[in-house]
């Protein structure tokens, strides 16, 4: 198959990592050769992946600003995991470090051919920062993880209007569930604004938390759960997924309104 480069994005907290570690599990279940690359500064991403073990990340091996054939972790399944971190807090900027850490991995390691390269990388596309997968060409298909909650859904549609300036396609907006009333119909409805579409739900449960207090996916430690067939199914629909739509952000407050519309129906 031809190279996939995917980025997930979203809301602080709103479970984007834990997607992402588990996406990359499914892929590699699937049997496909894949790298998880973290570049959130708090380097949390990938220890689900690597049994609970902390990766040292890319920046902390630079010297001088210069980095030799840097560590990269083999993880559960073995996808391989890189952590690029981040400068100290108010101190330098993210985005700086993020390309040099993808440049680096272009040049002395994707030439391995994996099949799929997913980013995780948190906030939002506004910060020039965090758009550095985007603006460098390194991925090129994007999936917004939100939930039906008005503020989550208010940054993934934020993102939107980020992905429409940097002219980067969306592939759809995944439902990470907080048991909201409504949910599934105000993501859906959301993503059809954005001219696009809900292209995984994956519910609530406890047994996440149990996994990842554990050091493990929810693949690995429990495989044979629906949260774990969720997943899969995800992973599935994702690499199925050829369609991608450059979105239309919504005004806040018509978000707003739509979201007042659908509780009172």
């Amino acid at each position: 198959m031809d190279l996939r480069q995917i980025a997930i994005y979203g809301k602080g907290g709103i479970g984007k990592s834990t997607i992402s570690a588990n996406l990359v599990a499914s892929m590699a279940e699937a049997g496909l050769r894949v790298w998880y690359v973290g570049c959130d500064p708090k380097s949390d991403g990938s220890l689900t992946l690597m049994g609970g073990e902390s990766l040292p990340t890319f920046l902390d091996q630079m010297k001088d600003g210069e980095v030799g054939r840097y560590e990269v972790g083999t993880g559960y399944l073995g996808v391989r995991c890189l952590e690029v971190g981040g400068p100290l807090a108010g101190v330098g900027c993210a985005g700086r470090g993020i390309i040099v850490a993808l440049q680096a991995l272009q040049r002395d390691y994707f030439t391995e051919d994996p099949d799929v390269v997913l980013y995780d990388v948190p906030g939002d596309v506004v910060c020039g920062g965090f758009a550095t997968p985007l603006r460098q060409g390194f991925a090129r298909e994007v999936y917004v993880v939100t939930s039906g909650e008005y503020l989550s859904l208010y940054a993934a549609n934020n993102i939107c209007r980020g992905l429409n300036n940097l002219g980067v396609g969306l592939g759809g907006l995944i439902c990470n569930s907080r048991d909201v009333p409504l949910e599934k119909e105000a993501v859906s409805t959301t993503a059809a604004h954005l001219g696009s579409r809900m292209i995984g739900f994956v519910p609530r449960h406890q047994v996440v938390r149990d996994c990842e207090n554990a050091g493990r996916t929810v693949l690995e430690g429990a495989p044979s759960s629906p949260q774990a067939q969720a997943y899969r199914l995800l992973a599935r629909d994702i690499l199925a997924n050829d369609h991608f739509v450059m979105p239309t952000p919504m005004d806040p407050g018509a978000l707003r309104d739509m979201l007042r519309e659908l509780t009172v129906r």
